[in-house]
């Protein structure tokens, strides 16, 4: 007898080989929604060049369905000083893909965004605190994103205690959503789980070509959908709840949501919400 899946795994390997041969960035960008001059801003801190677009599903939604003004927070430029230049560069045209403007922290990016820094050479943290804690309080976000605690690479965590440490540095005055990513090592409590259209991930995936000094060593782009089909699995039952129906769609992103009031991390939402490509986010996000 044969296997009735056989096919299906042999197009799933097939479309990885084909994908290969796809240009990688290069290609015009598509319209984007005007944006009032006083949006909501949404900064999106990425750890480095390409994490803006690997977690980008609900950032990139917020910006096409919600228009709000998503602005991506260069943390660092890489480790390899000399890719900086051009991973900015590249960072730049990935996310005029997206509509998302770009802000850099330095020259180059920063240095040493790490637990062993935070911990070892607090002059250096505190310098980095005071220009993300700077960022903050010039653009009065209505969204951050960012890692979350555990997100296994040193640089992600070290952004996750980052913008931590700056969100304090404001005081009890300042109030966000905040919205934790993942990508290295799984949320252990996630309570959102945003589907993404077909169209949306086919942008993301794009988006993501662009950073072609970095796909060219390693595809990761093409595996994108495999990620996000896996977190549908993950996500029926961590935020919708162990033994609910699984839902009814192909691709999505886990993310963390909370409230950043009183000088601390505050409850949105009792248990999880998911949302579909077609629900209306401005019932969780609006102004």
């Amino acid at each position: 007898m044969n296997n009735p899946y056989l096919d299906m795994v042999q197009a799933a390997e097939k479309q990885l080989r084909d994908g290969k041969s796809l240009p990688r960035g290069g290609f015009p960008c598509p319209a984007a929604p005007v944006l009032d001059q006083d949006a909501p801003v949404v900064l999106l801190f990425s750890p480095h060049p390409d994490d803006e677009c690997i977690t980008g599903g609900l950032p990139l939604r917020l910006r096409r369905e919600l228009k709000m003004n998503v602005v991506n927070v260069a943390v660092t430029q890489g480790s390899n000083k000399a890719r900086q230049p051009g991973r900015l560069n590249e960072l730049r045209q990935a996310c005029a893909y997206l509509g998302f403007g770009v802000m850099t922290t330095r020259e180059n990016g920063l240095e040493k965004v790490n637990v062993k820094c935070r911990e070892g050479e607090p002059a250096v943290w505190k310098g980095s605190v005071a220009l993300i804690a700077r960022i903050l309080g010039e653009r009065k976000p209505h969204t951050v994103v960012f890692p979350h605690a555990s997100d296994a690479n040193s640089t992600h965590i070290g952004t996750h205690h980052l913008v931590m440490d700056s969100l304090a540095a404001l005081g009890s005055g300042f109030s966000c959503f905040v919205v934790e990513t993942e990508f290295w090592s799984a949320l252990p409590n996630p309570n959102l789980m945003i589907e993404s259209g077909a169209a949306d991930v086919a942008d993301l995936i794009a988006a993501t070509s662009f950073h072609a000094g970095e796909v060219a060593r390693n595809p990761y782009h093409l595996r994108l959908t495999a990620w996000m089909s896996d977190n549908v699995r993950r996500g029926g039952e961590l935020v919708g709840g162990q033994g609910g129906a699984a839902p009814d769609f192909a691709f999505a992103t886990l993310y963390r949501l909370s409230r950043w009031q009183d000088g601390a991390l505050a409850p949105v939402v009792a248990g999880g919400r998911q949302f579909t490509a077609r629900a209306d986010l401005g019932a969780m996000f609006a102004p």
